[in-house]
């Protein structure tokens, strides 16, 4: 016959998975309704843009409409809100993109310049510029 010593905490284990257990289920649920109304889904958000990019175009803008002032910086924060508005940032990304690379020469660049998509894209991309330069910059 084996003897086994007992060791104190050997009855602890099970009875700390089982308050573990019992808490975690003792927590309220909440209800279908109750979590579309505080959680709103990323599709139903009106700006999707990162704060990085809105600071990068800030920035950009800022440059192109010469140099750092009070009133530069807050037009320019205007503008990117107005394309946001106009935009999604899927379409944003894609429009800057084909837009950037479309001056690529060659059959290269004819991947960034010839397809429908990227036409529409730089079309809606240029159209949303406009709007926001006229609703944000005084002239």
């Amino acid at each position: 016959m084996i003897l086994i010593k007992s060791c104190p905490f050997a009855l602890l284990a099970p009875l700390a998975v089982a308050a573990l257990l019992s808490a975690c289920s003792a927590t309220p649920e909440k209800t279908e309704l109750a979590n579309q109304a505080t959680v709103p889904s990323p599709a139903s958000l009106p700006n999707d843009f990162p704060t990085r990019d809105r600071v990068e175009y800030v920035l950009n803008c800022v440059a192109q409409h010469g140099g750092l002032s009070y009133i530069n910086q807050y037009a320019c924060g205007c503008k990117i809100d107005k394309i946001a508005e106009k935009l999604t940032f899927s379409d944003y990304e894609a429009a800057k993109t084909f837009s950037y690379l479309k001056s690529t020469p060659g059959d290269a660049g004819g991947v960034f310049r010839d397809p429908t998509q990227s036409k529409d894209l730089r079309k809606r991309l240029k159209e949303a510029e406009e709007y926001a330069e006229k609703a944000c910059f005084v002239k």
